[in-house]
């Protein structure tokens, strides 16, 4: 990877929301209330072989979603990151078939996650159901 890959995954995957939440939060703590969802990947957590940059990357929003939830609980503001693992996107089908075949047997359930599963997961954490569910 070249230098300018490294700082176009930096700018996109973590400086991005970054840069988001510094605008918005000011008034979701006037107001003392909020929902703070990132998306990150299961390979921010466990890293992924092939994609070191790119698990650095999510890995570093991971831990800024957590740290953020520890200052932001004061003002009533939930800061959850959801970390998909393999999910059957129009990138992913890219990557060929065999990566897909091992993922799938190394997969507890036998197959790689949906969109939609991923989206379910970020609606549930911006209800009032998950209010207690920050970090």
């Amino acid at each position: 990877m070249t230098p300018e890959l490294w700082d176009r995954i930096i700018a996109i995957n973590y400086l991005g929301p970054v840069r988001m939440f510094h605008r918005l939060l000011p008034s979701m703590i006037e107001r003392r209330e909020g929902k703070i969802i990132t998306v990150a990947s299961d390979a921010g957590r466990v890293g992924s072989l092939g994609e070191t940059f790119y698990s650095g990357s999510k890995g570093a929003i991971i831990a800024f979603t957590k740290g953020l939830a520890r200052e932001m609980a004061r003002y009533n503001i939930n800061c959850n990151v959801v970390c998909p693992g393999p999910t059957d996107t129009p990138l992913f089908a890219t990557l060929g078939e065999n990566l897909r075949v091992a993922l799938e047997k190394a997969i507890p359930f036998k197959r790689l996650g949906t969109p939609i599963e991923v989206a379910h997961s970020i609606v549930y954490l911006a209800t009032p159901a998950a209010g207690f569910v920050t970090g």
